[in-house]
């Protein structure tokens, strides 16, 4: 880091703001930066003609998919999760908040979607199929008018198995890289970071993934799987950081839920606006999503990035401008939280660039928090997540809090109509005894409220 970029942590040390986060206090940042959609994205290079392509690249697929994952099976190859309304938990989250909470509260269950039950199987089964398929076309092997359930054969895997994929984890990213990448044949290197869960560990090595595990966080590790690629020209990293690959293959769930709330009947318009709450980490996912339902929606959607407040990296990146160039520890605030999908000290700075002028704001979410509704979302709709998942469900009672920005952008007749969709990113994977754990931590924090 340079003499200036100090400079400017030093002299960011003495924003109130940052003395909050600091002080590890739950907090909301609205972005004074916000631009309209079509002003936001003029100097973004991304499209929506390249959403399409990801999203014609992940069709091709589909009859690969169905036939190696037996639970895609029913959806034909598609990897989709449900949008559920949940009336009961928005009824507890009012009195849990002392305070009537109008719209509509639905959760996005990614935690459920199909082969690694996490919002990581978008974005990161997405690149290990992008990388799968460019070398099978540059090989002659593969046309894209082909059916592609002919990859399931030995032909392909012992091609496949020339190669290798590298990736820097916390867990859930590594989880889908290496489930994805191990049944086309690849072999995987999973670099994990100390805050990913053993049952993670256990499961990828089970399917013949190479774990390597480092006693730092994330950005060690990513930078670990990034060097070890970097001295192979066979090996391909997939780089959670930077990688617009993955990005698109987020995007892709904003047109799909489109179609899932219009067939809910659920209209999203400026009388009607939508509200999305995305858990972060290093950002990608959230990111992706968040720029396709911009693309989907323009306007009339607000997206929040929702992170730990002993991991606020995107926040920290966004408020202060620094991006990529500056990380927790700087500020003091030392990245150890339960929520081991959000434990991420550096941001990535192709999102945060990305995402400047187009997203609504960000807020930060106590570990007690997290567990606590985590609890009060089993008890009330019998639904059980990690505790990352549950990052974004305050953002509901945040936002009606805030006046600030309810006038701002000219809310107030609206508030009534409006959905909210907490994005829930994983969970259905977590061993029945580690989501009981979970359960009861956050029981009894409730017991105390």
């Amino acid at each position: 880091m340079s003499a200036d970029s100090n400079k400017s942590i030093q002299n960011w040390n003495e924003d109130a703001f940052i003395q909050n986060l600091k002080a590890l206090t739950e907090s909301i940042w609205l972005n004074p930066d916000i631009l309209s959609f079509d002003e936001a994205t003029k100097d973004i290079a991304l499209s929506a003609a390249d959403v399409a392509d990801a999203e014609a690249r992940l069709e091709r697929f589909r009859p690969y998919i169905a036939k190696v994952f037996p639970e895609t099976e029913a959806t034909q190859g598609l990897i989709e999760s449900p949008l559920r309304r949940i009336p009961h938990m928005q009824a507890a989250l009012a009195e849990y908040a002392a305070k009537s909470l109008s719209g509509d509260l639905l959760l996005k269950c990614d935690s459920h979607l199909p082969i690694s039950g996490s919002i990581k199987a978008r974005g990161g089964i997405y690149e290990v199929l992008n990388y799968a398929e460019k070398l099978a076309l540059a090989a002659g092997m593969l046309s894209e008018y082909d059916d592609y359930a002919k990859l399931d054969s030995e032909e392909f895997r012992t091609f496949f198995s020339d190669y290798s994929i590298a990736v820097g984890s916390t867990g859930n990213l590594g989880l889908s890289i290496g489930i994805m990448g191990a049944r086309l044949g690849f072999s995987v290197i999973v670099h994990m970071s100390s805050d990913a869960r053993q049952w993670k560990k256990d499961m990828l090595r089970s399917k013949g993934v190479v774990v390597v595990e480092h006693d730092s966080d994330y950005s060690v590790a990513v930078a670990e799987g990034r060097l070890q690629a970097d001295s192979d020209p066979h090996c391909y990293f997939v780089d959670d950081e930077r990688s617009v690959t993955l990005f698109l293959g987020y995007a892709v769930a904003a047109k799909r839920l489109k179609e899932q709330l219009d067939e809910q009947n659920i209209v999203v318009d400026a009388k009607h606006p939508l509200f999305v709450y995305l858990p972060c980490g290093v950002g990608g996912g959230p990111g992706g999503v968040a720029f396709g339902l911009k693309l989907t929606f323009g306007n009339n959607v607000h997206c929040f990035f929702a992170e730990p407040t002993r991991s606020p990296a995107m926040l920290l990146g966004l408020y202060t401008k620094l991006h990529d160039n500056v990380c927790v520890q700087d500020f003091d605030i030392d990245n150890r939280t339960a929520a081991d999908g959000l434990a991420v000290g550096r941001p990535s700075g192709f999102v945060s660039n990305t995402m400047q002028h187009l997203i609504n704001g960000a807020f930060t979410v106590s570990d007690d928090t997290m567990f606590t509704l985590l609890a009060l979302l089993s008890d009330t709709e019998d639904i059980l997540l990690e505790p990352s998942a549950l990052a974004g469900m305050p953002g509901i009672a945040r936002i009606q809090n805030c006046e600030e920005y309810i006038h701002q952008h000219k809310l107030q007749d609206s508030m009534h109509s409006a959905t909210h969709i907490v994005w829930g990113t994983g969970g259905s994977m977590v061993p029945p005894d580690e989501l009981q754990n979970y359960y009861k931590t956050g029981a009894a924090l409730r017991s105390k409220k």
